[in-house]
C-alpha cells in the first residue's frame, strides 16, 4: 500500500521545504491547493475560469470548487501510488468529502503530519526573514496574527484527525535535515517506511 498524507504546519514552520522532501522521499507527488488554482487559472480550465470570476470578486474558493479541484488532481496518474496533501483539507466539510473521495476507491487517509513550533520562535523567525528579505508589511502584528488564524483554521480539522489517530505530531523546530529526519523517524513509527509502502 502506498502513501496518503497530509501536512500541516504554522507559518514560518518549513511546511513548503518538508513537504518537497516527504513526497520525494515517498516518492509521490506533493500537491498543493494554491499552486492547483495557479495552474487551472494559467491554463485557462472550466475550473480556472471559475476561480478567476470568484477571486476577482475579492471572494473566497468556496468547497465545493475546491473538492472539484482536489478531486481532479487526484483522478490523474501520477498520485495512483499516493500524494501528500499541502494547504487541503481547510474545513471539516472539506475532510469530510475528501474521506468520500478515497472511500470510493478503497483507500483513506494514511496518517496527518503536524509540524509543531513555539510561537514566539517562529514569529521571530518569520520578522528576521522579513527583514533580511525587505517585507515591511511583515509587522510583527501581521505576523502574530498569520500565526493565530492557522491555529483557529486548523485545530477543527486536526481535531477531526485525531480522533482516528492519524495525526503525528513534528517539532518543526531545527534545521531542514533534522526536522525532515524527525518526519522520517514518526512515518515510521506508524508503519510508513520511505520506500512507499506500509508495514504492519
Amino acid at each position: 500500500m502506498s502513501a496518503r498524507l497530509v501536512i500541516v504546519g504554522p507559518p514560518g514552520a518549513g511546511k513548503g521545504t518538508q513537504a518537497g522532501r516527504i513526497a520525494e522521499t515517498f516518492g509521490v507527488p506533493a500537491i498543493s491547493t494554491g499552486d492547483i488554482f495557479r495552474q487551472n487559472v494559467r491554463d485557462a480550465t472550466p475550473l480556472g475560469v471559475k476561480v478567476t470570476a470568484i477571486l476577482d470578486a475579492g471572494d473566497y474558493v468556496p468547497d465545493e470548487l475546491t473538492n472539484e479541484l482536489i478531486a481532479d488532481r487526484l483522478a490523474q496518474p501520477d498520485a495512483e501510488a499516493g500524494f501528500l496533501l499541502d494547504g487541503y483539507p481547510r474545513t471539516t466539510a472539506q475532510v469530510s468529502s475528501l474521506d468520500r473521495l478515497l472511500a470510493a476507491q478503497s483507500q483513506s487517509i494514511d496518517a496527518v503530519i503536524r509540524l509543531v513550533a513555539d510561537r514566539e520562535a517562529l514569529v521571530g523567525r518569520l520578522l528576521k526573514r522579513a527583514s533580511e528579505q525587505g517585507r515591511s508589511d511583515d509587522t510583527e502584528d501581521v505576523v502574530r496574527r498569520r500565526q493565530e488564524i492557522y491555529t483557529a483554521e486548523t485545530a477543527p480539522i486536526v481535531a477531526a484527525y485525531a480522533e482516528r489517530g492519524l495525526v503525528v505530531d513534528v517539532d518543526g523546530l531545527g534545521s531542514v535535515d533534522e526536522v525532515g529526519d524527525r518526519i522520517a523517524e514518526a512515518l515510521s513509527s506508524r508503519g510508513l517506511v520511505a520506500d512507499g509502502t506500509t508495514v504492519s
